[in-house]
């Protein structure tokens, strides 16, 4: 009688073995994908923390940003009104250049002094224009310094944040 397991028997004791495996096979799964879920709330946690700090890193150089172009353009404002003032003018010289090749003056004498030899004491409007030109040129330059300076600060400070070195 006890010789020789009955089949029955020993199709018993497979399907509690192979049942057994399978449970706990199942109940490891669930304890992983369990811990798996906390893990990743946990991460997006911390992602959310440095999205919301380089949010506020950006917003910051984007201040800083428009206080620099704020300053230039009340610089340039400034500078317009002085020019449009005649106060701001080209340089002339000082002293009369003599020609490279000096040739004799050919005319009247007396019609080449009747002129001014320089400028005069009021700014063109040419003179003006230019100016104002070279004065929009320059601010033009300042505000594309200002927004690269910022552009590359901001990409220092997300660097930093993402690395974690802050």
């Amino acid at each position: 009688m006890f010789g020789i397991p009955r089949p029955w028997a020993l199709g018993g004791a497979a399907l509690i073995a192979v049942t057994t495996y399978f449970t706990g096979h199942h109940k490891g799964w669930a304890q992983r994908d369990a811990e798996m879920q906390v893990e990743i709330a946990r991460k997006n946690e911390e992602s959310r923390a440095k999205e919301q700090e380089m949010a506020t890193a950006v917003a910051a150089k984007d201040d800083q940003l428009r206080k620099a172009n704020n300053d230039v353009a009340k610089k340039q404002t400034d500078l317009n009104r002085l020019i449009a003032s005649g106060r701001v003018r080209l340089p002339t010289p000082s002293c009369v250049q003599a020609p490279a090749d000096p040739s004799p003056a050919a005319g009247n004498s007396d019609q080449a002094r009747s002129q001014p030899d320089g400028q005069t004491g009021e700014a063109s409007d040419t003179e003006r224009e230019t100016i104002r030109l070279i004065a929009q040129i320059t601010a033009d330059g300042d505000r594309a310094i200002n927004q690269l300076n910022a552009c590359i600060d901001s990409y220092n400070e997300m660097r930093k944040i993402a690395n974690g070195q802050r």
